[in-house]
Parts: structure tokens; C-alpha cells; sequence
């Protein structure tokens, strides 16, 4: 069966993002003003405005805590109805304590999910092409 979700799009700003999560690699955006990471990426630094960023690997090995969630019982766009219930994380990484990112914890009973669990990013190859970064229990 064909991949039924929106596909996040690629943009001048987020493609290195996209490329990288196509490899099952995470890169982030870091300002080479005032040293910050900028996630999600953008055209300049959220912190201080510059545009001088650049892009950093952070490998494929990443771990991290649930900082927050929600678990969703109903899908609010098409193609999610056969995902219920979703649970939709902000993850803090482990090594950059500063990002968070928000995914979805896979093959996990909502009930088991909590505020500092520990998880593993994996990749949802989605396509032949494209591949989500997702989380797993650590």
C-alpha cells in the first residue's frame, strides 16, 4: 500500500534537514553568530537574527527523553485514521540539551508513555526516497 500521510515538503531552508533524514542521518541548523542550534530550521537564527548558519551532523545514533506529549485518539488529517491512537512527542536530545524535536513514538501503548521516558530516534522509510525521523522506546 502506498504511503497515505502528507509528506513534509523540502524548502531552501529545511532541505540539508530533509537530505540528511532521508539517509538516516540527523543534521541540525547552528547560528555561527551566537552558537545556538535552530530547529526547526529557518532563513536566520531564532535566538539572535543572524543568517550566518551552517549545518551540523549529529550522526545517526540519538537518543533522547520525552519532554512532553500528547496522545491523539482522532485523526486530524487524512491518512492518519489508521494510526490511531498517535502519540505525538517533543523530544529533548540527550546530547544537546538546548533541541527538541517532535515526532511520534512507534509500537508503544499510550499508557506506557511519560514525561522523561527515554527513546531512540529510527527512520520511517515512507517512501523510496524520503524517511521520517520517528521515536522508539530506549
Amino acid at each position: 500500500m502506498s504511503y497515505q500521510k502528507p509528506i513534509p515538503l523540502k524548502t531552501q531552508d529545511n532541505q540539508p534537514y530533509w537530505d540528511a533524514a532521508d539517509r538516516h542521518e540527523l543534521v541540525l541548523q547552528k547560528c555561527e553568530t551566537c552558537n545556538s542550534y535552530n530547529h526547526p530550521p529557518g532563513p536566520a537564527c531564532s535566538k539572535c537574527g543572524s543568517t550566518e548558519l551552517s549545518w551540523e551532523s549529529q550522526g545517526s545514533d540519538i537518543t533522547g527523553t520525552i519532554y512532553s506529549y500528547v496522545v491523539s485518539y482522532r485523526p486530524f488529517l487524512p491518512g492518519f485514521q489508521d494510526d490511531l491512537p498517535t502519540i505525538i512527542v517533543v523530544v529533548q536530545l540527550d546530547n544537546l540539551k538546548e533541541v527538541k524535536i517532535i515526532g511520534n513514538v512507534l509500537a508503544c501503548p499510550p499508557e506506557e508513555v511519560k514525561i522523561g521516558m527515554p527513546v531512540k530516534m529510527t527512520w520511517q522509510d515512507i517512501t523510496e526516497d524520503r524517511a521520517l525521523p520517528q521515536w522508539i522506546q530506549a
